[in-house]
């Protein structure tokens, strides 16, 4: 108890100065994924502080917790009628699109670097997935809006791919964790594939239509509970549908989306303490991820892992856009834009922890080289995305900035307006 008061207040700072460091994402353009994560590596074993943080277990069962709050919070932010235009092309992407970049990922670590085919997919199933919050944060603090529904692609792509990506990860472990290839029953795997996204798409449908019939009917004198009971239903339904088989990931994405298209008592007192709590999540995930990274170690890894940035950029996510974009819309310089939002962020170094908890002994090499690949993605894409914009000739003067439904323009207000319990 003596040392609880130091603990507390270092935690106050340590938020505090996270906080306050998100305005040089509005300064400099840097995404705010990549101050957190600095922040984690200079307060961690090889930084000023020195503190000692080795338990990938812990920092897999933190992220996963996060990750349960940002998609949320990513799905009540998500206006569906914004969506709607761009439903397919965003599902195409999330699913197709993911899956492409992990074999593409695969093949050139199995080409060019001494390692199982297995142990290859395996990395690139980790990488496969983007994260589009700091692209959000930089086009939002640029005034920037994209032509087309560029905007809300991205948005509807960033907060559905990662349930594919984790399901990839997840198959590939149990894959190398099997002793023969003579024990794969790769119809059970597509069973579990399709049970897993099917158990998610309807529970997370029937969970987000009754969220706001079940608030209506609650009559809670104190409007505080209404957003503490959103999260008991959160995590009751993420809990359930894992249970039965499904994905809980999409379950509570989609139930997002579903219930910000209802009116319900205090839905905006609820949609407001959402936001803030994915904000804290976002934080204490990239400090924990970023106190678990030995940044010494990282220079052993630069040189291939600069590589696999590259061919990820330049080769993976590209080919994975215009093949599953080849039959919409959007032109070539559109889809070169959304080739460059290829962002790896928080997913890919949270899954980077699960081969550590599966005894792999290449763990620590695989997690070194994801987290470089995601600072270098974060870095370069981060920073050049307004100038690609331009460059590209996709930003639309005509639309009105400070449009609360546009994913890409400065925040006022998400969902419902109003408080009223009629």
């Amino acid at each position: 108890m003596g040392n609880l008061e130091f603990y507390l207040a270092g935690i106050g700072v340590v938020l505090a100065i996270s906080i306050y460091a998100s305005k040089l994402s509005v300064k400099f353009g840097v995404p705010l994924l990549l101050v957190f994560l600095g922040i984690g590596m200079l307060l961690g074993s090889d930084g000023i502080l020195g503190i000692e943080f080795d338990n990938p277990a812990l920092a897999q069962s933190i992220g996963t917790i996060a990750l349960l709050f940002i998609l949320y919070d990513g799905g009540l932010s998500t206006v569906y009628k914004d969506i709607r235009p761009v439903l397919t092309d965003g599902i195409l992407l999330a699913t197709f699109g993911v899956l492409i970049t992990a074999i593409a990922v695969a093949c050139c670590v199995y080409l060019l670097f001494d390692t199982t085919f297995l142990e290859a997919l395996l990395l690139g199933s980790i990488v496969s997935s983007t994260d589009a919050a700091a692209v959000f944060a930089i086009l939002r603090a640029k005034d920037l809006a994209l032509k087309n529904n560029i905007g809300h692609l991205l948005e509807l792509e960033s907060g559905s791919n990662d349930p594919m990506a984790i399901f990839l990860t997840l198959t590939v472990l149990q894959l190398i964790s099997l002793a023969t290839a003579d024990n794969l029953s790769y119809a059970e795997l597509i069973w579990r594939f399709v049970l897993q996204f099917l158990l998610g798409g309807v529970l997370g449908y029937l969970f987000g239509i009754a969220f706001p019939q079940v608030c209506k009917r609650l009559r809670i004198g104190q409007p505080g509970l209404y957003s503490l009971f959103s999260v008991a239903w959160l995590l009751f339904i993420f809990g359930i549908t894992s249970k039965a088989g499904g994905n809980g990931f999409l379950c509570i994405y989609l139930a997002g989306i579903l219930t910000n298209r209802e009116h319900f008592p205090y839905k905006q007192n609820i949609v407001s303490f959402h936001d803030a709590i994915a904000w804290m999540m976002q934080i204490i995930v990239f400090l924990t991820l970023g106190l678990l990274v030995f940044p010494s170690q990282l220079l052993s890894v630069a040189i291939p892992a600069l590589i696999l940035a590259c061919f990820l950029m330049f080769v993976a996510r590209p080919l994975s856009v215009f093949a599953t974009l080849a039959k919409s819309r959007y032109n070539t310089q559109e889809k070169m834009f959304i080739s460059w939002v290829g962002l790896r962020g928080a997913v890919p170094i949270v899954l980077a922890t699960y081969p550590y908890l599966e005894g792999l002994s290449s763990s620590n090499h695989i997690f070194n080289m994801v987290f470089f690949m995601v600072l270098v993605s974060v870095f370069v894409q981060g920073i050049s995305l307004p100038y690609a914009a331009s460059k590209l000739q996709i930003i639309d003067e005509d639309k009105v900035q400070g449009d609360s439904n546009n994913p890409l323009l400065p925040y006022k207000s998400k969902g419902d307006d109003t408080n009223s319990t009629s």
